[in-house]
């Protein structure tokens, strides 16, 4: 999965499309991701220790990554990530980084 906690993305699937946010949680195994502000639910709870009044929470629900591009802050727009290998030049070791496709700007 190219999307990784604190990139910026944009959402171009769904009911969500055309909004942008911060990933706060990445899980990589089920391919989803929650994005701030992004997909609100409304949860009823009742009243806890915790929360003792009860009542309606609102909180971020998870997008498929496949439905989030993430955002360039070179070029400021959504794009696709390649890979580019990079050498180390202190210690001479090859690391792979991701990349904007369109200005080739380096995440």
């Amino acid at each position: 999965m190219n999307i990784k906690k604190n990139d910026t993305v944009e959402v171009i699937g769904g009911n969500a499309r055309g909004k942008s946010g911060k990933v706060l949680k990445v899980f990589t195994g089920s391919g989803r991701v929650i994005v701030e502000g992004v997909n609100i639910i409304k949860r009823h709870s009742r009243p806890t220790q915790k929360n003792p009044q009860g009542g309606i929470i609102q909180k971020e629900e998870t997008v498929h990554a496949s439905n989030v591009m993430v955002i360039c802050p070179k070029c400021g727009e959504a794009s696709r990530l390649g890979r580019k290998q990079v050498t180390d030049s202190a210690t001479g070791r090859k690391h792979t980084m991701r990349t904007c496709r369109k200005c080739e700007e380096m995440l």
